[in-house]
């Protein structure tokens, strides 16, 4: 008798060991197209603007999990966000543009958030582009194609989740609703969240919110509403991935101090691939790396209880770094303030106002040497000064001759600057989609021993409902 209560002591004690290592706090961060190269390109960075040659580790990159992982989708050998979104959420390959459905566009993929819900877990999904972005979309909404934002929007409320965080949504409205329907911001509002613009307001109302939204302020949004402004070119006054992180924390744990999964996206790492805007992709980086850190402060209080997982839906770009005699300068993109989509923003509407005989070529030069500091951190090679004189040239008479718009002239003017920077830090990329490469996979804490060698993009979630013991 004595040996059966010892042995159903040990089973006990057991039991109890195994359910003090399960993640009870999931932090799930998504790089959108960050490759290896692009882990690589700003860690590079980061040695070369101290004067050495080779890396300065980021936090996440000295986690002691990490793996190659592979992100093709079910139709294609190069997938986009939504599928490997899909993947990332629920564990099943689809076709491209498939937002939470199986490749028969019909049957759901649930995501990793739905059963952290059902397990009673307090769910968050955050990005810094729109909350109907592929991304956060897969982790809570099913649609055939991606760009059915109205569609993607109206699931946010039915999904029960506890904070959402964006720059807004992309289309709060459809034609194809009958007149009088309430746009997303009631049917949100409908469904018991409360919806804040910006850090101040979320910090005044975060108390009496049951379930939350916060988008950038207003002015942000009616300016460009798809993303909060580029980390390179933020203010004080703008929404940052930190703030959405530190909130998510702070209401996650407000909802449910025993047990959370928190999805965040850093979503511009893609956006500034997308445009091989190479200075404006590693600060994208270094704030994601910036919030990993926040939530690395959170498990030091919880080691045995939280996980860490960063990963990526794929590479964007094709980036490559180095180019003609093994040069590598990445140090030349520092002079670099504003990234290279605001800039021909401004200089839309710079143009739409400016005397066409006071854009002389010094004002041009002026203009870059202030927003990419070319004359100033870079010394462009004739050659170049050749390709963007032509291109200032097309310009100039274009505005001349009366077109305000001249949007294809301003692209190429503001390209051939951007061409001058990756060539003087020796940045190359192939194209400004995506590509097959390897993204890695990079995790600590609880069940983070399972993110090792090479995998495929739909283990993720599996794994990190095994060690959170959400089983389906």
């Amino acid at each position: 008798m004595k040996k059966i209560l010892i042995l159903i002591a040990l089973v006990a004690t057991s039991f109890q060991f195994v359910d003090a290592q399960r993640a009870k706090y999931v932090f799930y961060f998504i790089g959108d197209g960050m490759g290896v190269n692009q882990v690589n390109g700003a860690e590079t960075y980061l040695a070369a603007i101290k004067g050495r040659i080779g890396i300065e580790p980021m936090l996440f990159t000295e986690f002691p999990h990490m793996g190659f992982v592979t992100t093709y989708s079910a139709d294609r050998g190069v997938t986009d966000s939504a599928a490997a979104g899909t993947a990332l959420a629920s564990g099943k390959k689809t076709y491209n543009g498939a937002i939470g459905l199986l490749e028969d566009r019909t049957t759901p993929a649930y995501s990793v958030a739905k059963f952290a819900k059902d397990h009673g877990a307090a769910v968050g999904v955050c990005t810094n582009v729109t909350v109907d972005h592929a991304t956060p979309a897969v982790f809570y909404a099913h649609a055939e194609n991606r760009n059915m934002y109205y569609e993607i929007g109206k699931q946010l409320g039915p999904s029960g989740f506890d904070f959402f965080a964006g720059s807004d949504f992309q289309s709060p409205t459809s034609e194809d609703e009958p007149e009088g329907t309430p746009d997303l911001y009631q049917q949100t509002k409908d469904a018991g969240y409360t919806i804040v613009r910006g850090y101040d307001e979320y910090l005044a109302k975060r108390a009496s919110a049951d379930k939350m939204v916060l988008f950038q302020p207003l002015a942000d949004s009616k300016e460009f509403v798809s993303n909060i402004p580029y980390k390179i070119e933020q203010t004080p006054q703008n929404l940052s991935l930190q703030q959405i992180t530190r909130a998510s924390i702070d209401f996650l744990q407000k909802k449910n101090p025993k047990s959370f999964f928190v999805m965040i996206e850093g979503g511009m790492i893609d956006k500034a691939c997308h445009a091989n805007d190479g200075a404006s992709y590693i600060q994208e980086m270094l704030e994601l790396d910036s919030c990993v850190r926040i939530a690395y402060e959170f498990y030091k209080k919880h080691p045995k209880e939280t996980l860490i997982v960063i990963t990526a839906d794929h590479e964007t770009g094709g980036l490559s770094l180095g180019r003609g005699t093994y040069q590598l300068h990445l140090d030349q993109l520092r002079g670099q303030t504003v990234s290279v989509g605001r800039l021909e923003r401004d200089m839309q509407k710079l143009l739409a106002d400016i005397n066409p005989r006071e854009f002389t070529w010094e004002y041009a030069k002026k203009l870059l040497r202030e927003k990419f500091g070319i004359w100033d951190n870079i010394d462009p090679k004739a050659t170049d000064v050749e390709e963007l004189r032509a291109a200032y040239d097309k310009l100039a008479a274009a505005l001349i001759a009366g077109d305000r718009k001249m949007k294809n002239e301003i692209n190429d003017f503001v390209y051939a600057a951007a061409h001058i920077m990756d060539r003087a830090s020796g940045i190359g990329w192939q194209s400004g989609g995506h590509s097959n490469g390897y993204v890695g996979v990079y995790a600590i804490g609880a069940g983070s021993e399972q993110f090792t060698g090479r995998i495929d993009n739909t283990e993720i979630p599996l794994r990190i409902m095994k060690a959170a013991g959400w089983n389906k």
